[in-house]
Parts: structure tokens; sequence; C-alpha cells
């Protein structure tokens, strides 16, 4: 494989299983990165191992719950008796949660834990190995347009992706003496399996028409593909990026915009 940017530099993607994480381990690999692909499916995380391998890239795949405090130690550990440092730190675990406002406290609790605590601890927990990048660290992490504009169908969604944007801003700050640069992305739908389950909450939904209703009002009239969210964050945790960290970037074919 010929150099890329992050040639000699060390990855970890939190829900690099599937979907947009998938994508994201891939495309890191194949510009030379080494790249922890975790996931709590550990078949899903070994399957994209795999296929960063075929397409001759280096990849270690780890089953990682990444809201356990203590799953993300142990992966840290790792990192630092193997390799001494981390340069990229990408957090894409999250869930839709319930829609409505009629949400137990048990759904609640897992959906802050899923969507908030996690990213927190991943990101706080990996600090100390960050700071041994040589100033060239990035975090990024994965929030919603829900995070800039409202959602009737999930407030909870909105309240904890929202949550995100003002927390990498503080990070950002926290982390600039060390230059270690944190970032947001509010991708809107993108065409992954876990799509469907942002339009099947509600008993009796038609998933198919929701999906088209929701789709005919983006600008550009259709989802990202997986590979498009994964060019953004190769981009933002690049040196072409070295004076990008604190902003909350929509990934969204301009629906924002509207």
């Amino acid at each position: 494989m010929s150099e890329g940017r992050f040639t000699g530099r060390v990855a970890a993607v939190l829900g690099g299983g599937s979907g947009m994480g998938a994508a994201i381990s891939r495309r890191l690999a194949a510009e030379g990165a080494h790249v922890y692909v975790t996931d709590l499916d550990e078949v899903a995380a070994c399957t994209v191992r795999d296929q960063v391998r075929d397409e001759g890239g280096s990849a270690t795949s780890r089953c990682v719950d990444a809201v356990s405090i203590e799953g993300l130690k142990s992966l840290y550990d790792e990192i630092h008796r193997d390799h001494g440092v981390l340069h990229v730190l990408h957090h894409q675990v999250g869930m839709p949660g319930p829609g409505g406002v009629d949400v137990s406290e048990s759904d609640w609790q897992l959906t802050v834990d899923v969507n908030v605590k996690s990213p927190f601890f991943a990101s706080t927990l990996a600090f100390d190995l960050l700071k041994r990048a040589d100033k060239k660290a990035s975090i990024t992490l994965t929030a919603s347009t829900s995070a800039l504009v409202g959602s009737p169908f999930s407030p909870i969604y909105s309240l904890t992706k929202g949550a995100l944007v003002a927390y990498g801003r503080s990070l950002a700050l926290l982390g600039a003496p060390d230059g270690i640069r944190v970032n947001v992305i509010c991708p809107g739908s993108v065409d992954t399996p876990m799509l469907p389950t942002f339009f099947g909450r509600e008993p009796g939904a038609d998933i198919d028409d929701l999906k088209a209703s929701f789709i005919s009002m983006i600008p550009l009239g259709r989802p990202a593909q997986p590979e498009e969210i994964a060019g953004v964050i190769a981009f933002l945790a690049s040196d072409d990026a070295s004076f990008v960290t604190g902003i909350a970037i929509p990934v969204d074919g301009g629906l924002v915009a509207k």
C-alpha cells in the first residue's frame, strides 16, 4: 500500500463493525493507519478487520462495550502496550432512542448511556494516549442534524446528540494546548442498516413512506453513502485539518441550510 495521510499512525474506531463505522475504519486504513476496529458485535468487528487486511491495510479487531468504562480502559491499555500512542479516535456508537415523550426511565437511561456517557468516557480516557501524538491527535464524535435542528419525532435523540456539540467545543479547548483537536460531525440520513430504525419507532408506521418523505426534503435529493461520511472524518483527522477544531459540521446534503 502506498503512503497516505495516516501512514505510521494508530487509529481507533468505536462502533466500527458496520455502516459508517465500517466505512471509516476502511478509509483510515486505506490511508495508512493501523486501525483498531471495535464493536459490541465481535463478528462484525472481525469482518471489517478482514476487509481491511484484504484491501492491503492493517487492522486489529476487538469486542468492546463502549458504554463500559472498564472495557474502554482495557482497549486503551492494549493500545498503550502495543503502540504507546493513539493519533485518531473516532466515536461512532449511538442509538436512535425511543420516539415521542412517553419514555420509560430505563429507555431514557439506556439512550443517555449510549449517546452521552460512551462518547464522554471514550474520549476522556484516551487523552493520555492522544497527548503522545506530537500534537497531531484528532477526536471526532458523531452527532446528527438533530443536534442542530429540532426533532419532533424523538426529543431524547436531539437532547443526547445536541449535548455532543457543546461537549465537543469544550473538549477542543481542553485539548488545544496538547494539540488534540476535537470535532463533531452531524450526519443527516445515511444509507446504512440503521436508517430504517429512525422511521419505525411508532406502532404501525409505514417506514418506506416516512423514509421517502424525509429524503424528499434533502436538497441533494438522496441519503449519504457511508463512504461520504468516511471522507469527512478522514479530512478532519488528517493534517489537512490541522487548524480545524471545536466545530460541528453538518454532512447532510444541505438539509440544515434550508
